[in-house]
């Protein structure tokens, strides 16, 4: 994971080009991810000057998440971090979203290289900024900061982040979302929920996704949704394909209702 593996260790700008400032308020609190509580049982990291700058990087990292949070909440949008393996279907699951019309949204957008998802969103008429991350697996609180100066919040109802497909690191590190949405597709096969149980204990909705593939699949749908709310019983369920829209206006339903929340 890459607190392990030290790919986060990088220094953060807070200066805006855009010329403005804003108060930073971390008083709030949040149940977010957080990977602080691994660290000492990790048994590579038996180092106590590396637990303390892994400690620091998240530690500023989940700072900096709050005024995300702070800032989605000022604007009163709904910020929703999707995450997936690569190639589970969050962008088309956008594109979908936005073809039904049921809210207005944005996309802040992370890959490692290309912008390839930002402009099959922005072909649908969606506002995507992109991120390019390099070398890093995952986005930050920082990478989504900086998005979001390029974003016209006031127009929106939620924001989503569609973080770099991985099942490891996005897990540990807080963007600054009220929501996480975790999706797994059937072509993945089975068991990624029991290999990768930290990713999907952060889920507050876990969708299956092409399913419409089941029949070609050797996949156990039921075993796998057992298997998630042994992880968490709270997580909501939702079993998806593009292909069938009555499947997507279930997403857009937990999301308008969750809008509605607010």
């Amino acid at each position: 994971m890459c607190k392990d593996c030290g790919c986060s260790i990088v220094e953060h700008s807070h200066s805006h080009k855009e010329n403005h400032s804003h108060e930073h308020h971390h008083g709030d609190s949040h149940e977010h991810q957080s990977a602080h509580k691994h660290l000492h049982d990790n048994p590579q990291l038996n180092d106590p000057k590396t637990i303390s700058v892994i400690t620091k990087i998240l530690d500023k990292n989940d700072q900096e998440a709050q005024h995300n949070r702070e800032h989605f909440n000022f604007h009163g949008v709904l910020c929703i971090n999707l995450m997936s393996s690569p190639g589970s279907g969050k962008t088309a699951l956008l594109e979908s979203l936005s073809d039904l019309g049921e809210f207005k949204f944005c996309v802040v957008e992370g890959d490692l290289e290309t912008s390839r998802d930002a402009d099959r969103l922005k072909a649908k008429g969606i506002e995507a900024h992109q991120i390019q991350t390099g070398s890093a697996c995952h986005l930050d609180a920082f990478m989504v900061h900086k998005a979001l100066h390029h974003m016209d919040l006031d127009n929106m109802d939620v924001c989503f982040v569609e973080n770099v497909g991985n099942l490891v690191c996005p897990a540990s590190y807080d963007v600054g979302s009220h929501l996480n949405i975790v999706l797994v597709s059937v072509p993945e096969g089975e068991d990624k929920i029991a290999k990768y149980p930290v990713m999907f204990r952060q889920a507050d909705l876990i969708l299956f996704t092409k399913t419409d593939l089941l029949p070609y699949f050797e996949y156990d749908i039921q075993k796998e949704k057992e298997t998630a709310r042994k992880l968490k019983p709270s997580v909501d369920i939702l079993e998806v394909s593009t292909k069938d829209e009555e499947s997507i206006k279930k997403v857009a339903a937990w999301i308008k209702f969750k809008i509605g929340m607010r």
